[in-house]
């Protein structure tokens, strides 16, 4: 009879700290990534190369060159920080508005650093007005503006889903926290295991975003052990950077198992509830039909 090859590296096979298989790995689109993408990294090019090309055109063009360059810097970073925000806002059914419009403050400062770099190059002041709002203009066309409203679900009320809001993100501060640190390695394996473990706590998150009843089983789960697990991480990966120690490694495994194993049960168990509470409500629906005669 065939068998099915099975290594270190193969799926479902066994980790690199020994024998034990792992579960299964998450779907990938459900694995952290950053949202920010190379469109918005491209956008760190001209200032960089408005700083060059100054160099060797006298101190007053070079000084404001260089602050048109800094200007277009910041710009690409809050450009990157507020595509980031928007992926986090559209990934959720319930989300307040980013506090900050960053991609509206990356056009206008992306429109003033042109039009800087505009007077450098001797466009004049009208031309390099003109030349600011037409890249305002561009970028906000490419790049679109922020969410500018709280995202809620119909039926439920204002308060439940404000504080789910803030549950969840503190929740998926904490995850991409320990994906950050967890990254700074070189055990592409424990890189795995927590994504696995942060789809299995997103699922979660889904789950209570859908019906914020849920919130009160699922808090302690999602503060309090999600900053501890935070937390183990961070000292983990500290300790696994300085000394590869294969006991520490063991028990931090460990700790995602036992994690990932309880946030899946305690998912599974509000599903099941929520299907309970469906079907009472319909049963005691039909009877009332029943009675009235419908």
């Amino acid at each position: 009879m065939a068998k099915r090859f099975g290594g270190t590296y193969s799926p479902g096979g066994p980790t690199e700290g020994g024998g034990k298989s792992r579960p299964p790995r998450a779907p990938l689109n459900e694995a952290p990534r950053d949202a920010a993408g190379m469109r918005a990294n491209l956008m760190f090019v001209p200032p960089f190369l408005l700083a060059v090309t100054s160099l060797n055109d006298g101190p007053v063009v070079l000084v404001f060159s260089l602050a048109g360059a800094a200007i277009l810097t910041l710009g690409a970073w809050l450009l990157r920080e507020g595509l980031r925000a928007e992926a986090a806002y559209n990934a959720r059914k319930v989300a307040r508005r980013p506090a900050m419009p960053r991609k509206i403050a990356a056009a206008l400062l992306a429109g003033l650093g042109i039009a800087v770099a505009g007077w450098t190059g001797g466009a004049g002041i009208v031309g390099s007005i003109l030349y600011g709002v037409a890249t305002g203009a561009l970028h906000l066309t490419a790049f679109g503006i922020d969410p500018l409203k709280d995202k809620h679900i119909e039926g439920i009320d204002t308060f439940q889903q404000d504080r789910v809001a803030r549950v969840v993100d503190e929740a998926e501060e904490h995850l991409a926290t320990m994906w950050a640190q967890i990254q700074t390695t070189d055990a592409r394996a424990l890189q795995d295991r927590v994504a696995d473990f942060c789809a299995t706590a997103r699922r979660m998150i889904r789950t209570v975003e859908e019906d914020p009843r849920d919130l009160t089983g699922a808090r302690k789960f999602l503060g309090v052990y999600l900053l501890g697990a935070k937390d183990a991480t961070i000292k983990f990966v500290d300790l696994w950077n300085r000394r590869k120690d294969p006991e520490a490694r063991a028990d931090y495994e460990a700790l995602l198992d036992d994690l990932d194993k309880n946030f899946a049960a305690r998912t599974e168990q509000m599903m099941l509830d929520d299907r309970t509470d469906m079907d009472i409500e319909i049963k005691v629906l039909r009877d009332r039909l029943q009675r009235e005669g419908v």
